[in-house]
């Protein structure tokens, strides 16, 4: 298998010294038989945002839930590499154990405890946090303050508040246990483009004003490529392109199978058999 050659940013280097994340050749494996992951390697570096690309079924899912040590209650395994956080192998922490270090998941598909309010949603994710009630208070209104939306339905149970609240919800509720590194998993998800813009942007000045690094598993290439500043393209469990957002955006393999563009212009699903076969890693 090859890969097209892509020079490496000064964004992402081979070596990374500042990643506040590794993935180093992991294998996922579920119920002792199932290899869902094959050798993949990435990195996020500190204060970035690195998203992971491709089709329903590539992987993604299971990358973010292989960092989060998520996968035992799906029975899987990371079953060869190491998953670093802040210089240190995480793979054998409980979930709770690693957020509270600093990082967390958000769950494809959001959910909110739908039978609590929105403010009690965010208040179970300073649940891990011993610094006292004013220091969570003031986190509180800090969450508020980039989700003026949500201090407005406060009172609301979660449940029958809108896709896009619920996913605020569950961005805010994260933002509560203090993270220095979100996992986030298809946020744009079920919701109306103006709605993913919007929290699109709310992830970029969270990440801009608070630093919490992010890296974010999503099918819409076009948006996540537009705000990350690196990514990782997976396909049947491995990595099978990188490199900076702008290079991917520009590649004419992401272009066509990832953007529905192509020399030519715009390609028509009826044209999709053709694609594998175009395809440079696969040859």
């Amino acid at each position: 298998m090859t890969q097209p050659a892509l020079a490496k940013p000064t964004a992402a280097p081979a070596v990374a010294p500042d990643a506040i994340l590794a993935l180093n050749n992991i294998e996922v494996v579920y119920d002792h038989v199932i290899l869902v992951l094959k050798g993949v390697s990435l990195h996020v570096p500190r204060g970035g945002i690195v998203a992971i690309l491709g089709a329903n079924g590539a992987g993604k899912t299971t990358t973010l839930k292989a960092i989060s040590n998520l996968l035992r209650a799906e029975r899987g395994d990371v079953t060869k590499g190491s998953v670093v956080f802040e210089g240190s192998a995480v793979q054998a922490l409980s979930p709770d154990a690693l957020v509270k270090r600093g990082c967390i998941q958000v769950m494809e598909g959001r959910h909110c405890f739908g039978h609590l309010s929105i403010e009690e949603n965010l208040l179970t994710g300073a649940f891990t946090r011993r610094d006292g009630a004013a220091a969570i208070r003031a986190d509180l209104e800090r969450v508020y303050g980039y989700f003026p939306r949500l201090k407005e339905r406060r009172a609301a149970m979660a449940g029958y508040t809108s896709g896009g609240e619920q996913q605020m919800c569950a961005i805010g509720r994260a933002l509560m246990s203090r993270p220095k590194l979100i996992l986030l998993d298809e946020p744009s998800m079920g919701l109306a483009p103006q709605i993913v813009e919007e929290i699109f942007a709310i992830v970029q000045d969270l990440n801009v004003r608070e630093q919490v690094s992010f890296l974010l598993a999503e099918q819409n290439t076009h948006m996540a490529l537009k705000y990350a500043g690196y990514g990782y393209v997976l396909e049947n469990g491995r990595v099978v392109l990188d490199g900076a957002a702008a290079e991917l955006t520009a590649n004419e393999d992401v272009k066509e199978f990832y953007l529905g563009l192509a020399e030519g212009g715009r390609k028509s699903f009826r044209d999709g058999k053709h694609y594998k076969r175009r395809k440079r890693w696969l040859t």
